[in-house]
C-alpha cells in the first residue's frame, strides 16, 4: 500500500510549523510513497518551498481558492493508492502513517483519522476550556470514542481515504469550509464531514475508521486559545452545519452532533460543576463555556439555515 501525503500551505508566516510538519512525515516509521506541497495561491512561498523541498511534489492549488481546492489538488496529483492529509502547523508522531494504513486493511474502510492533540501556544491549557470542545482548535475531543471504532466523519488535518474515492464522489466541495468567508472572516469548517458523509452515502456498505494510535499534534496558537475565539468559532461551525445539512440532509449532516449535545455536553457541564464543588473553581469556567459554545453553535445555524432558505425563495 502506498500513501501520498498531502500538506496544504498558504502563507509564509507558517514557515516553521510547514517545516516540522514535513519533517514529521520524512520521520515516518513507515516512509510516504510522496510527500506533496499544496499551495494556495501564494507564488512567493510556492518558489521558496520548491527550492527547499527538491524531493516533494510543490504544487499550486490549481482549483478554487481555499483549503478544500488544496486537497482536492493534491488528491488530483497523488499516484498513491491512499492520499494522507496533514495540516501545515501539525506534528505527525512517527507511527502515524503506518496506522492510518493499517486501518484500510479492511476493504469496506474508505477512511481513516486519527487522534489529534493540542499543543497550547501558551504552554498550558486554559483552565476554562472545555474538552468537549476541543473541536473548536482542530483536536480530538471529549465524546469521541476513545478506541478504534466506526465513525460517521474524520477530522480534516488528520485523515486518509482512498484516492479512487475522492474523485469518485467529486471530492470536496469549495463551497464549505475556510474557502467560504461571508461579510467578514470567520473560523468556518466542516468540508471533511459534509466529504465524509457524501462518500458514505454514495458508496453503501464503506465506512470511516477512528484510529487512536495514528497520534498528531496540533498547533494551538495563543490567539486561538481565548474565549472571544471559543465563541467565534462555535458561531461559524453552526453556519457551517447549516450548508451540511443542505448539501446531505439533517438526518446524516446532524446525527453525530444530537448525540454530543444530547450527553457528552450535559455530562462535561455536570462534571465542571462537581469539580468546582472539589475545590477546582475552573470547573465553573468550563461548565459555563459548554453551556456558551451550545447556544452559539445552535445560533450559528439557525442564523445559517435561514439564510439558505431566503436564497431559495429568491432562486
Amino acid at each position: 500500500m502506498r500513501s501520498s501525503v498531502v500538506i496544504c500551505v498558504y502563507t509564509e508566516d507558517r514557515w516553521e510549523d510547514i517545516r516540522e510538519a514535513v519533517e514529521s512525515v520524512e520521520n515516518q516509521t513507515r516512509r510516504p510513497h510522496e510527500i506533496i506541497l499544496v499551495v494556495d495561491y501564494n507564488p512567493e512561498l510556492h518558489l521558496r518551498l520548491k527550492k527547499e523541498y527538491p524531493g516533494a511534489i510543490v504544487v499550486e492549488n490549481a482549483q478554487e481558492k481555499g483549503l478544500s481546492g488544496g486537497k482536492n489538488t493534491g488528491a488530483q496529483i497523488a499516484s498513491g493508492d491512499i492520499v494522507a492529509y496533514l495540516d501545515d502547523d501539525a506534528i505527525a508522531e512517527p507511527g502515524w502513517l503506518e496506522a492510518l494504513e493499517e486501518g484500510f486493511q479492511d476493504p469496506t474502510i474508505v477512511g481513516v483519522g486519527g487522534l489529534t492533540r493540542p499543543l497550547w501556544g501558551t504552554g498550558h491549557r486554559p483552565g476554562w476550556y472545555p474538552y468537549e470542545f476541543d473541536w473548536t482548535v482542530g483536536c480530538s475531543y471529549r465524546g469521541m470514542p476513545t478506541e478504534r471504532a466506526r465513525i460517521r466523519n474524520v477530522m480534516g488535518g488528520n485523515a486518509a481515504f482512498r484516492r479512487e474515492s475522492i474523485g469518485a464522489v467529486g471530492g470536496f466541495h469549495t463551497g464549505i469550509g475556510r474557502s467560504v468567508q461571508g461579510r467578514k472572516p470567520r473560523p468556518l469548517g466542516c468540508e471533511e464531514t459534509e466529504f465524509c458523509i457524501r462518500l458514505s452515502q454514495r458508496m453503501p456498505g464503506s465506512g470511516m475508521l477512528f484510529e487512536p494510535a495514528a497520534v498528531i499534534g496540533h498547533k494551538v496558537p495563543a490567539a486561538r486559545a481565548t474565549f472571544g475565539y471559543f465563541r467565534s468559532r462555535c458561531y461559524a461551525e453552526g453556519l457551517s452545519k447549516a450548508l451540511v445539512t443542505q448539501s446531505v440532509g439533517a438526518g446524516d449532516g446532524l446525527a453525530s452532533e444530537r448525540a454530543h449535545a444530547l450527553k457528552a455536553l450535559p455530562l462535561g457541564a455536570l462534571r465542571g460543576v462537581g469539580e468546582a464543588l472539589r475545590g477546582d473553581v475552573s470547573g465553573l469556567g468550563r461548565a459555563g463555556a459548554i453551556v456558551v459554545g451550545l447556544a452559539w453553535t445552535t445560533w450559528g445555524y439557525v442564523v445559517g439555515s435561514l439564510r439558505l432558505k431566503k436564497k431559495r425563495g429568491r432562486a
